[in-house]
């Protein structure tokens, strides 16, 4: 496979570009950008990467990982108000043109990365490799998918999992969730573990203990943590839900190969992360528990996960096209 790969992560925040060059061993990544500015659609924004790229000729390839459900093709950015279709992608003037859900992007990545992508959260544990994976990750919003493995196969799996309701495990949460129902129809997992959801968190914790409320966006709340008690115990409930969440997919997926953390966040936030409740939680799943204390949870640290997993489904989606063996990283 020679042909080179204009890849991209679009989400509710940053929208980053590259050029994937799977001819060479390890796949070569340049012309890495992030094109900030409330740009009115995303062709526009594709138009003004190519422009700043310098690229002499354009790959006749592109694949986008993007925060929201494709559909047919199509999709609408969950936090942002732009649709993309692959029909737009080809009458710009790409020969293939692919989107495929961020998080699922990630399942077709997560295999490929070295051990030097990952920190563990948590006990050091290996996992079964022909077992499932589940990848989630706090950031705009909440993604989850997972990578559903049997006897050799491998299938990623992009899922809505973020906006399953959100379900408190003690007395702190459960007045956490009283309170956002006052204000959301629907208090979904995203509601609490993202950045909007931290702030969410700080507010309602605020209001519980009877303080005056003061808006804080979630950098500023992580920033305060070490010094603010509101700031920390927001952050702290923040991980202590996360380890809930996590260890609930964990068991939808059947998830024994491990639970890889994604998004922003929790990069941000890893010593904090490692010092909560974030694994206890986890593990506390009763009868189950058992079960979830054998998965690892590890925190994906590279930046370029997406760009190799859209590259990866790229490649296999061209493969399939033409009938020829996929090829790997």
């Amino acid at each position: 496979m020679s042909q080179r790969i204009l890849v991209g992560d679009i989400g509710g925040t940053h929208a980053r570009f590259a050029i994937v060059d799977p001819s060479v061993s390890p796949w070569r990544i340049d012309h890495m950008q992030d094109i900030a500015g409330n740009l009115p659609d995303f062709i526009s924004v594709l138009r003004l990467y190519l422009d700043r790229s310098g690229l002499a000729v354009a790959p006749g390839a592109i694949a986008l990982a993007v925060a929201g459900p494709v559909t047919a093709g199509s999709v609408s950015l969950t936090n942002r108000k732009w649709r993309i279709t692959e029909n737009d992608l080809r009458a710009f003037g790409f020969a293939d043109a692919l989107l495929i859900n961020d998080f699922a992007a990630l399942a077709f990545a997560v295999t490929a990365l070295g051990p030097n992508d990952f920190h563990t959260i948590g006990p050091h544990l290996p996992g079964l490799e022909s077992e499932p994976i589940s990848i989630i990750g706090a950031g705009t919003g909440f993604g989850a998918s997972n990578l559903a493995r049997f006897r050799g196969h491998a299938t990623p799996v992009a899922t809505e999992g973020g906006h399953a309701g959100f379900a408190p495990r003690d007395d702190g949460e459960i007045a956490v969730l009283k309170n956002l129902a006052r204000r959301f129809e629907h208090v979904s997992i995203e509601r609490v573990l993202s950045g909007p959801g931290l702030e969410n968190l700080h507010r309602a914790l605020t209001e519980i203990n009877g303080h005056q409320t003061v808006a804080l966006t979630a950098e500023e709340i992580v920033l305060r943590c070490a010094n603010d008690q509101g700031c920390r115990d927001a952050v702290q409930m923040f991980c202590a839900i996360y380890g809930t969440v996590a260890g609930d997919f964990a068991l939808a997926h059947g998830a024994r190969g491990g639970v890889f953390l994604a998004g922003g966040i929790a990069q941000k936030i890893e010593p904090i992360l490692q010092q909560s409740q974030f694994r206890a939680r986890f593990d506390s799943k009763g009868r189950l528990s058992d079960y979830v204390r054998a998965i690892p949870t590890r925190l994906i640290l590279t930046e370029n996960s997406a760009f190799i997993g859209a590259a990866r489904a790229s490649i296999e989606f061209q493969s399939s096209r033409a009938g020829s063996p996929t090829h790997g990283q």
